[in-house]
């Protein structure tokens, strides 16, 4: 019996500790350093999913009835309610003055029919494309251009619009070659700066979660943002990070995600098969969001994503 009882105690004691451990990781994210292997933004990448533990959690503490560990095994949970709970409902208010399709399309993606069909049932005033190789821009121009008047094109990422092009002009990553810009856009009357972007990717090896030249590109994307002159903005692209992920801050910081103001739950759009992150962003400001979605899967391992916008 006292060796059971011991072994309880333990097992109680790990639980404990567990619950704890999972609890300061989504309390204290933001001071999980980056120093080895980029932990911190990794975990950040797919915190939503570290949730899962609780209720495996619970169910141990629960085996061994020890209101102490069933109490800890709870507090993971609230503080996950706490931080995710308000992006769960649907906050769908109405289809808005115009509405933003984005999807990274794939270089590998030969299916441009299939993949526009699916773009173009939502029925978008703005489309905006990325990871586009030269073959690709055409086939897209193609089947894009009688039902779209104007487009903008700077290297790998593009946009079709139903309204005028005012003006447009690339934003430097420093690459060496074009994967953002912004266009100015007027729509009712009302000038919108749209922009494009294409981060560099991210990759977990065995140097960790290798992220340092896609950080570089935020920074410098959130300069360009930060200099922007119209009050109406949208950003739409592949970021390669979640609205988490501390690296995106100067992006982030600015600006506001029409997935967590508008949407229904967490919209995770990469891998299409199996979302497990939201990297394909439509972020905004000087704008009412009324509704977003993810589109269901094309040909591409991205799914895209629509938003609908109102004047404020």
């Amino acid at each position: 019996m006292r060796r059971s009882s011991t072994g309880g105690k333990i097992f109680s004691g790990a639980v404990i500790f567990l619950s704890l451990l999972l609890a300061a990781i989504l309390l204290l994210h933001r001071f999980i350093p980056n120093r080895w292997f980029n932990l911190g933004s990794l975990i950040e990448t797919f915190l939503p999913w570290f949730g899962l533990a609780v209720p495996v959690l619970l169910i141990l503490a629960a085996i061994r009835r020890r209101p102490l560990a069933i109490i800890c095994a709870l507090l993971p949970g609230l503080v996950w309610f706490q931080m995710y709970a308000a992006l769960i409902p649907d906050k769908h208010v109405g289809e808005g003055d115009f509405r933003v399709v984005a999807h990274n399309v794939n270089a590998e993606n030969a299916d441009t029919e299939g993949t526009a069909e699916t773009l173009l049932a939502a029925d978008p005033d703005v489309i905006v494309l990325v990871e586009l190789t030269e073959d690709q821009r055409l086939a897209w121009g193609e089947v894009l251009d009688e039902r779209y008047a104007y487009s903008v094109s700077y290297g790998t990422v593009a946009l079709w619009s139903a309204y005028p092009v005012v003006d447009s002009n690339e934003v430097d990553l420093n690459l060496g070659w074009a994967r953002a810009f912004r266009a100015a856009i007027e729509i009712d009357g009302e000038q919108v700066a749209f922009y494009v972007a294409h981060l560099l990717s991210v990759r977990v090896n065995s140097e960790g979660f290798t992220s340092a030249q896609r950080n570089e590109t935020a920074l410098l994307l959130g300069e360009a943002l930060a200099d922007e002159q119209l009050d109406n903005v949208v950003l739409a692209g592949d970021l390669n990070g979640t609205s988490q992920d501390r690296a995106l801050a100067p992006i982030t910081y600015q600006l506001s995600s029409a997935q967590a103001d508008a949407g229904k739950g967490f919209g995770f759009t990469w891998p299409a098969d199996t979302p497990l992150a939201r990297i394909d962003q439509v972020l905004y400001r000087g704008l009412e969001a009324t509704g977003s979605n993810v589109l269901d899967a094309t040909a591409s391992d991205h799914r895209p994503v629509l938003a609908d916008f109102a004047f404020s």
